[in-house]
Formats: structure tokens, C-alpha cells, sequence
């Protein structure tokens, strides 16, 4: 059984799964790779992206966006909304399932790791300095930035696509993703924040929903640039 709604979901499962486990193997207490630092969560996030694509196409979603702001970005350019909120839905429910699955793999670290914080970056992001508008400028531009690369790659050999993705998504977390650890995607921070504010993680403290609006809001805001930059060329 394969659909789009199902491809969307379950790619999301897995880009979430592996890439907030790399953040939760980085920072959780008694990890085998805690403080092993910033590159090897920008590689991790990278391989979660590409294998998150391979497998949103097995199942049935040859876009594999994995993104509401792709979807957004492709509907604008195309004109088409009658699919978007049908992806939306499976991207979000995609990465409530995706941190819930990290919830579970990394069970006993949670009771044994103090800082609240550190807990929380496990399933969304927050700024490293807290300016609203400069948090939401570096996602609006950041995700303006890969959509346009996004709409530059239709020369790309098939089969290539997902690590050419891959490797975008690793070069805007190295070079940009220090202001706000790079949402770039809705689905990706929203859906595991929500994840966090219902699942009984050992020690939480708040899931910070008074941020959560920028990582949204500003990859949509970028996505529309980009997309209408595209339109233009």
C-alpha cells in the first residue's frame, strides 16, 4: 500500500527520527556520542534528509517534501494547493511520530540529564541569542536560500536528487544555523514540540511555545521568496 499522504508521513517519520536522534545522541547524558558537537548534528540532520527523501518515494510521495515549506514554495509555483494541506498534515503528524520514536531510543538518558534546555533542543530549536526579529530573519532568509537551490537542481541525474538535498541542508546548518539552530521546516519544529509538551519525558521543563511561532513563520515567510523569485526568472 503506498499514497502521497502515506509517503509524506512516513519519510517524515524518518527524518525526524534520525534527525533529532543525532541532536539527543550529541546532548543527552550517557550517550556514546555526547559532545561530539555541531558538525556531526549538521551531518546527521544532512543523512535524515536524504533518507528521509529515499524513503517518502518508496512509499508513495515521489515530491517528497517533508516540508510545509517546500509545499508551499511548490504550490505557488505551480499554481496547484489541492495537495497542500493533505502534505502539510502527514508532515506534522509524520514528526510528532519521528521525536515520539527518539522518546524511545534514548528512554533511560532523559531521567539522568539535568538541563532542561538540552532536553528541549532534542525536539525543536531556539534561538542562541533571543531577538525575535533577527531569530525570524535568519529563518525567513535561510529557507529562502534553499528553496531557490531547491528550484535549481531539475538538472540533477535521478537517483542523485536526495543527497544533492542532503548536502544543502548540511551546508545551510554549517554555515547558517548557529543564530537559531536552522528550522528551515514547520513540520520539523512544531510537530516535535508538540511531541515534548504531551509525551512524559522525564524532567521537562517548558516546550517554550512562546518562540514557536519564528520557526514557522519564517521558513513560510522564506519559502514565499523564494518561490516567487523563481516565478520571476
Amino acid at each position: 500500500m503506498s499514497s502521497t499522504f502515506l509517503g509524506e508521513l512516513v519519510g517524515t517519520v524518518v527524518l525526524v527520527y534520525l534527525g533529532n536522534g543525532v541532536v539527543s545522541n550529541v546532548l543527552l547524558k550517557g550517550s556514546k556520542g555526547e559532545g561530539s558537537g555541531w558538525i556531526v548534528i549538521t551531518a546527521g540532520w544532512a543523512f535524515a534528509v536524504t533518507m528521509g527523501i529515499y524513503v517518502s518515494t518508496k512509499f508513495g510521495s515521489p515530491a517528497a517534501h517533508l516540508n510545509p515549506a517546500v509545499t508551499v514554495a511548490e504550490a505557488i509555483k505551480s499554481g496547484d494547493w489541492s495537495n497542500a494541506g493533505e502534505f502539510i498534515l502527514a508532515q506534522i503528524l509524520g514528526a510528532i511520530l519521528g521525536s515520539t520514536l527518539v522518546w524511545i531510543q534514548y528512554y533511560p538518558h532523559w531521567a539522568i540529564t539535568e538541563d532542561k534546555g538540552l532536553k528541549l533542543a532534542c525536539y525543536c530549536t531556539a534561538p542562541a541569542i533571543r531577538n525575535p526579529f533577527a531569530n525570524f530573519m535568519a529563518e525567513f532568509l535561510a529557507t529562502g536560500l534553499a528553496i531557490i537551490a531547491l528550484g535549481s537542481f531539475s538538472s540533477v541525474t535521478t537517483g542523485l536528487g536526495p543527497f544533492t538535498v542532503g548536502i544543502l541542508v548540511w551546508a545551510v546548518g554549517l554555515s547558517l544555523g548557529g543564530s537559531t539552530g536552522y528550522a528551515i521546516n514547520p513540520a520539523r519544529d512544531l510537530g516535535p514540540r508538540i511531541a515534548h509538551a504531551i509525551l512524559p519525558i522525564s524532567g521537562k521543563g517548558s516546550s517554550d511555545w512562546s518562540y514557536s511561532w519564528i520557526p514557522v513563520a519564517g521558513p513560510i515567510g522564506g519559502a514565499v521568496l523564494g518561490a516567487l523569485i523563481l516565478k520571476m526568472l
